[in-house]
């Protein structure tokens, strides 16, 4: 198996959807000739063809409101918004249509789009190009929020957005584009939407994270392994919405210590959502606190300051063990 970037796994899915399937589109902002501001869809044009891979006005609810359309309509569209920042603007779309149509209808349309957007810090990026926002989409019902992790499962969750009947927004993380390599087969691979992955094996502890965080939460695992002996189980969720609450609450009630990890603000954040699950089905089996490192309840710092924003290693290590001495 090729070793691929995130960039490399996504613009791969999407070639071979729309090689597979002539119903597959892209359009966004500078996604045909340049091939995305990432290069996420570098090289579509060239072999799908202008009618294919579509660039469009700088105008985030044009594009949303034109892949509703193009999805009810039979084609399945994948829009790209080129940082999550901006898809404020196209909000009213997700919410007021794609969200509802199903419903609106009784069954009779189903929107099956992707809105892909890069979200995250940790670049040095402008005002409005670091957010964090998921749970804004995970909030909205009708709506599927999937946000990968590494090159791998960024291309097999792209794959099943793309053929899944309904709305998807897609996060991919900016700071991960380039930043390692794994192994990626050429052959189909697929993930469900809405199943997490234990990604670690442990007994003392489970962490919990997604997307950018996953990184500094399976380092802090490693070293709470190597210098404390603590075994701690990770789990990857992958999907905000619909969120397979399952797999962390079997985790819970093996190790009876529970930390969530997100970039977002801490306040009604993901967090918040798994640890009142937590609460609802494994109460009995907790032996400590819920724990939550998150981003701050501020908008995030430009530049030098956005790295004592983001969770990193250490301060997930020191409220590991904060809570695995707790009584």
């Amino acid at each position: 198996m090729a070793k691929m970037t995130m960039v490399q796994a996504l613009n791969m899915a999407l070639r071979q959807e729309m090689e597979k399937d002539d119903r597959v589109v892209v359009l966004g902002e500078d996604v045909g000739v340049d091939g995305g501001v990432f290069r996420i869809t570098d090289g579509l044009i060239d072999q799908f063809g202008d009618n294919r891979s579509l660039d469009t006005p700088l105008a985030e609810s044009a594009i949303v409101g034109m892949s509703i359309g193009m999805a009810i309509y039979g084609l399945r569209p994948v829009c790209e918004i080129q940082f999550s920042g901006f898809s404020y603007h196209n909000f009213h779309q997700i919410e007021n249509h794609a969200s509802r149509y199903r419903w609106r209808s009784q069954g009779r349309y189903h929107v099956p789009m992707v809105l892909r957007a890069p979200y995250s810090g940790g670049v040095r990026a402008l005002e409005h190009h670091s957010e964090s926002r998921e749970i804004y989409y995970a909030h909205t019902p009708g709506i599927k929020m999937v946000i990968p992790s590494g090159p791998r499962n960024a291309r097999s969750l792209l794959i099943s957005a793309i053929r899944d009947p309904d709305p998807v927004i897609f996060f991919e993380s900016k700071a991960l584009y380039r930043a390692f390599r794994e192994e990626v087969p050429e052959n189909e691979e697929t993930l469900p939407i809405g199943k997490s992955q234990v990604v670690r094996q442990g007994s003392d502890l489970t962490m919990i994270s997604y997307g950018a965080m996953m990184r500094p939460t399976l380092e802090a695992a490693s070293e709470l392994e190597e210098n404390d002996g603590v075994q701690a189980e990770v789990i990857d969720l992958l999907t905000i919405s619909p969120l397979d609450d399952e797999t962390f609450v079997r985790s819970v009630k093996k190790t009876g210590r529970a930390i969530i990890v997100h970039e977002a603000p801490r306040s009604f954040g993901p967090g918040a959502e798994i640890a009142a699950r937590l609460v609802e089905k494994a109460f009995f089996y907790l032996e400590a606190p819920i724990s939550r490192v998150a981003g701050f309840d501020i908008i995030i710092p430009l530049f030098s300051r956005e790295k004592s924003y983001i969770p990193n290693t250490q301060r997930i290590v020191r409220e590991a063990k904060k809570i695995l001495n707790s009584a």
